[in-house]
């Protein structure tokens, strides 16, 4: 009976050990379960290692300027600078004499843009043979093409005179016509220059075009000014409207100026300086460039300002809300001064 026992126990040891070995093989040849997601979230990157993506450049031509397929850039664009023109003006001048010269060197002094004239720019007769000597001596470097012989012309035309009486005592005025070159037929014209539209006419009554307020020419300036959108209407000529001078009052030309929409007029004839205000304008009389000087016989309607003492220049500064004229003598006084300005 001992011995059964023996055996028995033995052999329950033998299944046991047997069982756990079967057991552990099972456990090793099963395949391990994949562990679920953490909820922890991963750390975002720091701006620093924050970057922006290379653009990536067209690969295609770009369409030509003014097409539908031009995309326009953002660039900005430079603030306008304000137009602005500062111009003289000379009238009855053109004597070669020492007062021309002060006169002129008076001009140089403020290194205008432009010089206009009122005329009679080369006494006694316009020819050919005193119009250089006249002109050119002094004004050379604002003249373009130049043809005289007093030192190199402008690389631009700068000078923009009228006729006058005495440039017509030569046949048509040819030496004038030839000497200058100048826009349209050169008699009348005009141009642009900053924030000014100038007009230059020719007073005289040999102007082919006529000098009535109903002639070609006139049709033409008032058509002229109709269709101008600059600032400032400025227009010039020789024969005043209106005077207290010697010549006093030329009638046919006065023209309705201030209806057609200039806002000033200059002329010379009588060598004197007067500002006149009439019929809603100013007229300005500009003579005393360098000939002779004139005496004043009364006071007109509207004459604001009268002066002969010395021969002289206007120098006239404009912008786009403002023009301001002053007449200086050649020893640098200031006579007048008178400003328009836009409302």
């Amino acid at each position: 009976m001992i011995a059964l026992g023996k055996y028995l126990e033995k052999a329950v040891w033998v299944i046991a050990i047997s069982a756990i070995w079967v057991f552990l093989l099972a456990a090793c040849s099963s395949t391990t379960p994949t562990p679920l997601p953490t909820a922890t979230p991963l750390p975002s990157p720091t701006p620093s290692e924050t970057r922006s993506p290379t653009p990536i450049q067209p690969t295609s031509t770009p369409s030509a300027p003014g097409t539908s397929a031009e995309i326009p850039t953002s660039t900005p664009t430079d603030t306008p600078v304000p137009l602005r023109v500062s111009f003289a003006v000379i009238g009855d001048y053109g004597s070669g004499m020492q007062p021309e010269a002060d006169v002129a060197d008076l001009v140089k002094s403020w290194n205008p843009d432009l010089i206009i004239t009122t005329g009679d720019n080369n006494y006694p007769d316009g020819t050919s043979e005193t119009i250089d000597h006249h002109i050119g001596q002094f004004f050379h470097e604002f003249i373009a093409p130049y043809i005289g012989g007093y030192g190199e012309g402008g690389q631009e035309n700068r000078f923009f005179p009228s006729l006058g009486n005495h440039d017509w005592q030569s046949t048509g005025a040819q030496p004038y016509l030839d000497y200058f070159t100048l826009p349209g037929n050169e008699r009348y014209y005009d141009f642009n220059w900053g924030p000014v539209h100038f007009y230059a006419l020719d007073s005289d009554s040999r102007e082919p075009d006529g000098v009535g307020r109903t002639s070609q020419q006139a049709v033409w300036l008032q058509n002229q000014l109709a269709a101008s959108t600059s600032a400032w209407d400025i227009v010039y000529f020789h024969h005043a409207p209106y005077s207290s001078g010697m010549h006093g009052d030329v009638d046919w030309m006065q023209w309705p100026f201030a209806e057609w929409g200039a806002d000033a007029v200059l002329s010379g004839h009588d060598h004197t300086y007067e500002r006149i205000l009439r019929e809603d304008i100013v007229y300005f009389i500009n003579g005393l460039g360098g000939m002779s000087k004139y005496s004043f016989f009364g006071v007109i309607e509207g004459s604001q300002i009268r002066y002969n003492q010395d021969y002289g220049a206007m120098l006239v500064e404009a912008g786009e809300n403002s023009i301001r004229f002053q007449f200086i003598n050649r020893l640098n006084e200031v006579i007048d001064i008178f400003e328009l300005t836009h409302q």
